[in-house]
């Protein structure tokens, strides 16, 4: 059963919207926002109603038709809209696009952390898969998600100095992790775990750093510190929002050696959300190409990088700079990407295409399967 309505909003001039039907649009969200959050917010739900089934027991995490909805006063923002993919166990996955793609909301969704009331999962499944059980992370109660937030999947923010408290030193942050979901463990075992942690991370001096506060370290050390943070209950799964951003070059490296060596120590699989497409190459098994809210393309690393097939993955390939070659202006695609309200019924990125053609006109295009691994929605390939 549907919440809420398709229809579009009527304008009375432009992009001018009266303050009535302002007023007529909040009330409708919160009339969907109220119902869905009483749903999330139930005490005592059995846990019948989230277990599910993995499609494939080798993945850890499957994305299954997700849409994530921002109800504003003017209008429903669909900022995630029928993504599907899969993160194998032991694997990276990333994920790429330009900003306001949706990638981070992605990501989000299955740590329930997208913000709310506005925000809200209104369609599809996360299944999660804990080994001996799966859950359907989209129907999950709040207080069953506690559980498995921080703990079974963890997430490297963009900006460390935002993520981490201003006023408590380092190592209580760290232990506070641990305490959470190890109430069993004494105060000396869990600082023993922080500083294991430390270590794990190559910070050298763990026990200066661990009475040290987050203005006292550098930008790396700092993303070190949260990446000790993920990584201190050996999660299934590590979510990395560009995580190395905000640091120089060197720093990203040393930064990236860190994800492949925790990768190997602990087993964990990786999803990496980045703009950097030589972080891309570098790291990831299967890449995950969005744009305005959708899968365009996806793949393996090999079929994304030597055979790009969307028009899209193709225009972010060419902006790249390469090495040894010189040009006088990089590439950039053409155009601008629909509003988020309004989104057009056929392809979204047709206006911005040089490959267009009359097929480009009808609805937006379905998934064609061009090999085992690679997938793109394109009428080119149809």
């Amino acid at each position: 059963m549907k919440l809420f309505s398709e229809k579009p909003l009527k304008k009375e001039s432009g992009n001018y919207i009266s303050a009535r039907e302002s007023y007529n649009i909040s009330k409708e969200n919160k009339r969907i926002t109220n119902a869905i959050e009483r749903e999330r917010n139930r005490k005592n739900v059995p846990e019948s109603e989230y277990l599910t089934v993995m499609n494939n027991p080798e993945n850890v995490v499957e994305y299954d038709n997700l849409h994530t909805y921002f109800f504003t006063d003017i209008g429903t923002v669909k900022a995630v809209d029928g993504v599907s993919f899969e993160v194998p166990k032991g694997k990276t996955v990333g994920i790429v696009g330009e900003s306001g793609c949706g990638k981070s909301i992605t990501s989000l969704s299955l740590m329930q952390l997208v913000q709310r009331p506005q925000g809200q999962i209104v369609q599809g499944e996360i299944r999660f898969n804990l080994g001996e059980k799966s859950y359907d992370i989209a129907k999950m109660p709040t207080e069953a998600m506690q559980k498995i937030r921080g703990n079974q999947v963890s997430m490297i923010f963009q900006e460390p100095m935002t993520s981490l408290n201003p006023v408590f030193r380092v190592g209580e942050q760290i232990d506070e992790v641990i305490k959470l979901h190890y109430p069993q463990m004494q105060k000396d075992e869990i600082k023993n775990r922080s500083l294991k942690m430390l270590d794990l991370v190559g910070i050298a001096n763990g026990e200066g750093v661990y009475k040290m506060y987050p203005h006292e370290l550098s930008g790396g050390m700092r993303q070190r510190i949260m990446i000790a943070m993920a990584v201190a209950c050996d999660p299934k799964l590590i979510i990395a929002d560009e995580p190395t951003t905000a640091l120089d070059v060197t720093i990203q490296a040393q930064i990236l050696d860190l994800f492949r060596n925790l990768k190997e120590k602990i087993n964990s699989s990786i999803m990496l959300i980045t703009h950097d497409l030589g972080v891309i190459a570098e790291m990831a098994d299967f890449v995950v190409v969005m744009y305005a809210g959708r899968i365009v393309e996806k793949g393996s690393a090999h079929d994304i990088f030597l055979n790009p097939t969307h028009p899209y993955t193709v225009g972010l390939m060419a902006s790249k700079p390469v090495v040894n070659k010189k040009v006088d202006r990089l590439y950039s695609i053409p155009g601008s990407v629909p509003s988020p309200i309004h989104m057009p019924n056929y392809c979204y990125f047709r206006d911005r295409c040089d490959k267009r053609f009359g097929r480009c006109n009808d609805d937006y295009p379905p998934e064609f399967c061009l090999s085992e691994t690679h997938r793109t929605n394109c009428y080119l390939y149809e």
